[in-house]
C-alpha cells in the first residue's frame, strides 16, 4: 500500500510551513492535517476545509529495497 502525504511547501503561506505529513491512511493523515492547518495556519476545521485538504493528498512513489 502507498503511503499518503501532504507538503505544505507546494502551497505557499505567511507561515513559510516547511511540514510534510504522511500517513498510510487517508483517515489518519486528514485528522492530522487538519490538526495542523487548524493549529498553525489559523484555519477552522469545516468540512470545506477538510475536502480541500482531502483533495490535496498525493501518493509517495514506492521505492524498491
Amino acid at each position: 500500500m502507498a503511503r499518503k502525504f501532504i507538503d505544505c511547501r507546494e502551497y505557499p503561506s505567511e507561515a513559510h510551513c516547511t511540514v510534510a505529513i504522511s500517513a498510510d491512511s487517508e483517515r489518519e493523515l486528514l485528522e492530522v492535517a487538519v490538526q495542523h492547518a487548524v493549529a498553525v495556519h489559523g484555519h477552522s476545521d469545516t468540512p470545506e476545509l477538510r475536502a480541500t485538504l482531502k483533495s490535496l493528498f498525493k501518493e509517495e512513489a514506492l521505492t524498491g529495497h
